[in-house]
């Protein structure tokens, strides 16, 4: 962690299952959003490219190629404008497999999608593969740890970013109605376990034959939350300090704690 305070924002709205080049505009509006208050990063909800919706998956996906297609031209130009690195979710089809990818748009340009889902949670594992390592994005001399949904149900998964030397987890996820208290527990968990931030995106509204709850977040490194939405759309802000990190980890020293083997267990 060797820069300065990083400005981000967990960004959420409504998705259209299968319009790829309409949710480029909604992503391409969020973020010229985030570039008018400084944002360095913005993170939106899973899938949202291509819209969470089983139909969806079922059918044909746009492939990593299509990623420079004319479809994302917006999103770039607004990513350019702005100065802000985009994380946005997409379903992709990569050769023989489809993944739920983590797709980043930076404002030199390029995209690509560097991280695929490692945890696939219900229907999804009948669709998709799941991805076979773990990722970090580099911002303003910081390392994040990608993150999809369900990932983020494991500690380990955001252990590894962590010890990897990420100042924080970057979180795009969808939500479905009921699962409120999980979401905040899960990732307010994440960055209490780590000592680290936690930027949470949450798909809202209806997309295809399904409702979402968004409560984007970004949780500090005790996992309070620094600012969130509801079911709006928005985006919620926060500055990425690493000095607070620092700090947190010395005072509350579960991250340097952590035991990799806790030897063989004995029953009594």
């Amino acid at each position: 962690m060797t820069g300065g305070p990083l400005l981000v924002a967990a960004g959420q709205a409504a998705s259209v299952a299968g319009d790829l080049a309409g949710n480029a505009l909604t992503a391409a509006r969020l973020t010229r959003l985030a570039g008018s208050q400084g944002v360095a990063l913005l993170v939106l909800p899973e899938a949202f490219l291509t819209g969470y919706d089983e139909a969806v998956f079922a059918g044909p996906l746009p492939s990593v190629t299509d990623l420079d297609a004319p479809a994302l031209d917006p999103l770039r130009e607004a990513s350019a404008g702005s100065g802000t690195v985009v994380v946005v979710g997409a379903a992709l089809q990569r050769e023989d497999r489809r993944t739920l990818s983590s797709v980043v748009v930076r404002p030199d340009g390029r995209v690509d999608a560097p991280y695929d889902k490692q945890h696939l949670d219900g229907a999804e594992k009948q669709h998709f593969a799941v991805g076979d390592h773990g990722a970090s994005l580099a911002v303003g001399g910081h390392e994040l740890g990608l993150s999809i949904c369900y990932d983020g149900c494991f500690p380990e998964h955001a252990r590894a970013a962590a010890a990897d030397g990420a100042l924080g987890y970057l979180s795009s996820i969808a939500y479905f109605p009921g699962g409120a208290h999980r979401r905040d527990l899960y990732y307010a968990a994440r960055a209490l376990d780590n000592g680290f931030y936690v930027v949470v995106s949450g798909l809202t509204g209806r997309c295809g034959s399904s409702s979402f709850i968004g409560g984007s977040a970004v949780y500090d490194p005790e996992g309070r939350p620094l600012a969130r939405l509801d079911e709006e759309e928005g985006i919620a802000i926060a500055e990425l300090d690493p000095e607070l990190v620092a700090e947190t980890r010395a005072r509350h020293t579960m991250h340097g704690d952590h035991r990799a083997d806790l030897g063989p267990r004995v029953r009594v």
